[in-house]
């Protein structure tokens, strides 16, 4: 890992949302820089060993939040909690990762993962730790980050957990710190499904796109502030092209956009799907909504 500065933060410059807690370090160490308390700061944790629906579903929520004033925070563990820092750079959107150790170079957690935290800061955002700079990690420092990260955060998103798995004790924390708990849905047929489907079934908001985020974040549908850049319209596919430029004219069914187009419904679902991941596109039932373009 490059040669980093590691200084010293103090509790009055500590997160406005992690000053409200109780018995929190009065120093805490930290390389490079804390993003301001005008940015919404979501805590996005799950599995170690995820599936390939875990990792998808990450990348493409966090990818729908390009634009917005939005901060990934988690854990630089391996498995979902980089997934989401390596979505939030590739994004352009801030990230701040508290891992289980000290910050310096010869304990830093996982080892594995050195590359990844010079991207966090290089890329404006910071790594935290309450830790002494060269304590190595330890079954106790996991569940002390993870009461940070959801202290210091408006809302939690639960991406896949197993039964009993640390995940959900962060989950614990944000409930008992009254702040929003979100969860993805996943298959019936996984185990890695039981922590969002039992937290749903404890009121958690289910996530199914980007658009669910912002307003859990209170950051409204996401249609109103956001028009699609040059760049972002020449990224997608000549398909998604087309739909684009359809629903830019107005709110227009699936099927008549299928019409349209002379593509298979199925496909048209696809990119529909796609597109509102991105935060692109709106759907209400068989309806897609107007978007700014």
């Amino acid at each position: 890992m490059k040669t980093r500065t590691i200084k010293n933060l103090n509790k009055d410059q500590y997160p406005f949302l992690l000053k409200q807690i109780a018995r929190l370090p009065a120093t805490m160490d930290i390389v490079g820089s804390l993003p301001t308390d005008d940015h919404s700061f979501l805590c996005v944790i799950g599995s170690r060993n995820h599936s390939p629906y875990g990792e998808e579903a990450c990348r493409q929520l966090i990818g729908g939040l390009k634009g917005y004033p939005v901060v990934i925070v988690s854990g630089l563990a391996i498995g979902i909690d980089s997934i989401a820092h390596e979505a939030a750079l590739d994004t352009g959107i801030k990230t701040v990762a508290f891992p289980g150790s000290g910050l310096a170079r010869g304990v830093l957690y996982p080892h594995s993962k050195r590359k990844l935290a010079d991207r966090i800061v290089t890329s404006g955002g910071a790594l935290i730790s309450p830790f002494e700079f060269d304590q190595p990690s330890m079954n106790w420092t996991f569940p002390a980050r993870n009461r940070l990260m959801a202290g210091m955060s408006h809302a939690t998103l639960v991406i896949e957990a197993r039964q009993g798995s640390g995940t959900l004790l962060t989950a614990e924390y944000a409930t008992d710190f009254n702040r929003d708990i979100l969860a993805v849905p996943g298959s019936i047929f996984s185990e890695l499904s039981y922590g969002p489907h039992m937290l749903i079934e404890r009121g958690a908001v289910p996530i199914t796109t980007s658009l669910d985020i912002l307003k859990a974040l209170g950051l409204g549908t996401g249609m109103s502030s956001r028009s699609i850049s040059p760049e972002d319209y020449a990224s997608l596919d000549p398909l998604s092209q087309h739909i684009i430029t359809i629903i830019g004219r107005g709110e227009i069914s699936k099927n008549d956009i299928a019409m349209e187009i002379g593509a298979p419904i199925h496909e048209v679902n696809a990119k529909l799907s796609f597109l509102e991941l991105q935060g692109l596109i709106s759907l209400n039932g068989l309806v897609a909504r107007k978007m700014l373009f």
